[in-house]
């Protein structure tokens, strides 16, 4: 049998879209010889729909695009080809129960359908909401194998996700082992999260020894909303060897199980020092690529400040979309350095993209001697926070208007640690369509800046295109400066947080890890006042992150969907 794992970026909804490129992929690879083509899981509708499925005549959409795909391929040729893919169907003609399925299309019909037994409900996931869970192992005849189809989670089980918490009665894997499958094939959409590729490898290597069959693993590709899927293709065998296609690729994985090849790479190669750094790059790049692409959007525009937050994602942006579709706008106020300024436009140099600067000062001056007798009147003063966040806010208002004459997307700046205790102004520097490092902790910007400098010549477009900058993306001085958002004479963020060394490791025990204060103080060394203070912060932030932009994942606890906290709550310590 010759199998190819076809990698695939569906967009979510657009069921005769998805279907017509599906449909032409399958017969590009059935001509060259596949006997077997699998797309990933939910290809037919994207993932995750979400409550798309509840919508009025949408998963009858799906159920007659999956027949009419069935007819196609025998039309143009490829009917003898097993081809699998992913699909929102009900359980009978009759109706029934949602299931989440795989789909086995061949001589021009629905010859069977596999629905997944696992139905994750943590983190982002929600199948339950919408899916009734399969009760029956699917083994078919393909070749010279006997072909076994499970589905994400049915192979995962829980083990990927370290804070899951979650376990199984059942094993999908080893039920179709033992119904004859010969090779196992597992469409997946599984959400890059920190740590989680390293983790597949160990659970495919482990499923594969445990069945004694090889393991086909393909995940979706490309970003939908929040999700960013790298597109993971991998063959494993009962002897932990593999083969495998480059992560962020587009190109299928093709084997023929009759030759086995001698340069299977072994799954216990060491890994690659600073991949981590190099897979979260390529997440958020991917990330921008997939909303502005599926949004229809081309430009970006961003604020310029001369400081670490928004050197990265402008890097970040240059590298997903092309210096010309990106401009960065600097805003300096009275109390801007001439060292911020002169780092803004280094940045933009050194990126080739384009920048003007628009001083907030004149709007500055006359909204405040406008609202200054008003506030007056009403026992108010317009000074400190209320000036600062006026100026956060201003900068904000001239972003979006420059995004509503030229159609370019804002992206937001804030990192994970600012979001995360409130350091930061609803409609000001929270404004945007897209928080490209929401969920990249301040050291961590730190780190990812200068490990991109170090790998500048390297770093491309999510779709494999090399960009590669011609010299560090990144000035020194914006890196070493002391960060401050500049809103008062000679102000620094440590003047009202603490060390964000301290700060992240509580924003990562408390967020992250759902760690206790006592447990967090005493595993950093940290005073226990200084812990429970800052997890309040942390609570009381809410109500800003509910209105936050969409911020890409990057960590198994990120802000957004993962993480469905109450707004007003009292927590009991």
């Amino acid at each position: 049998m010759r199998i190819a794992l076809a990698r695939f970026d569906a967009l979510v909804g657009d069921v005769p879209g998805n279907s017509r490129r599906m449909l032409d992929r399958a017969v590009e690879l059935a001509g060259g010889g596949a006997d077997c083509v699998v797309f990933p899981e939910l290809s037919v509708v994207g993932y995750p729909p979400r409550d798309l499925l509840q919508r009025e005549g949408f998963v009858e959409s799906c159920e007659r695009a999956v027949v009419a795909l069935a007819a196609d391929l025998l039309s143009r040729g490829a009917g003898g080809v097993a081809v699998l893919v992913g699909a929102s169907m009900r359980a009978s003609d009759h109706g029934g129960p949602l299931m989440n399925v795989v789909a086995l299309l061949r001589g021009g019909r629905v010859e069977a359908t596999y629905a997944k037994r696992l139905l994750p409900d943590y983190d982002v996931f929600d199948e339950p909401r919408h899916f009734a869970a399969g009760s029956a192992p699917l083994v078919f005849a393909c070749g010279t194998e006997r072909v076994g189809v499970v589905i994400c989670e049915d192979l995962w089980r829980a083990e990927d996700a370290l804070a899951a918490g979650h376990s199984y009665s059942i094993d999908p894997v080893a039920e179709t082992v033992a119904a004859g499958a010969t090779v196992i094939v597992c469409p997946s959409a599984s959400p890059c999260a920190a740590g989680k590729h390293a983790r597949h490898t160990d659970i495919l290597r482990s499923a594969a020894r445990r069945g004694g069959v090889p393991i086909c693993s393909l995940n979706a590709s490309g970003a939908d909303d929040d999700l960013v899927f790298d597109g993971d293709a991998r063959i494993v065998f009962s002897d932990s060897t593999a083969i495998s296609a480059p992560r962020w690729g587009n190109d299928a994985l093709l084997h023929n199980f009759q030759v086995r090849s001698a340069a299977h790479e072994s799954t216990d190669s060491a890994a690659v020092p600073g991949a981590e750094h190099a897979e979260r790059w390529h997440t958020i790049v991917a990330g921008i690529t997939g909303y502005f692409r599926k949004t229809g959007h081309t430009h970006a525009v961003l604020g310029l400040s001369g400081g670490i937050d928004s050197a990265l994602v402008a890097a970040l942006a240059v590298a997903a979309l092309g210096a010309d579709r990106v401009t960065g706008i600097l805003m300096p106020s009275r109390f801007s350095s001439d060292g911020s300024r002169t780092d803004a436009w280094e940045l933009a140099r050194r990126l080739g993209m384009r920048a003007l600067e628009i001083p907030i000062e004149p709007a500055h001056d006359a909204l405040a001697s406008h609202l200054t007798p008003y506030f007056a009147s009403a026992g108010a003063s317009l000074e400190g926070l209320a000036d600062e966040n006026l100026q956060s806010r201003l900068r904000g208002m001239q972003l979006m208007a420059f995004s509503n004459a030229t159609g370019a997307l804002v992206l937001a700046t804030g990192n994970k640690s600012e979001y995360a205790v409130g350091y930061s102004t609803l409609y000001g520097d929270m404004c945007g369509a897209l928080a490209p490092i929401g969920d990249l902790l301040k050291t961590d910007v730190w780190t990812l800046a200068r490990w991109a400098n170090a790998h500048c010549a390297e770093l491309g477009l999510a779709s494999g295109v090399t960009l590669g900058f011609a010299t560090a993306p990144i000035p020194e001085a914006s890196i070493t400066k002391i960060p401050s958002a500049e809103l008062r004479p000679d102000q620094a963020d440590q003047d009202t947080l603490p060390p964000y060394e301290m700060l992240d490791a509580i924003v990562r025990g408390w967020i992250e890890e759902e760690r206790s204060i006592d447990a967090i103080a005493a595993a950093h060394m940290l005073d226990r006042a200084l812990v429970e203070r800052w997890t309040r912060a942390i609570d009381m932030a809410q109500y800003k992150r509910a209105q936050a932009p969409v911020i890409i994942r990057l960590s198994a606890r990120a802000f957004g969907l993962g993480r469905r906290m109450p707004i007003v709550m009292r927590d009991v310590r």
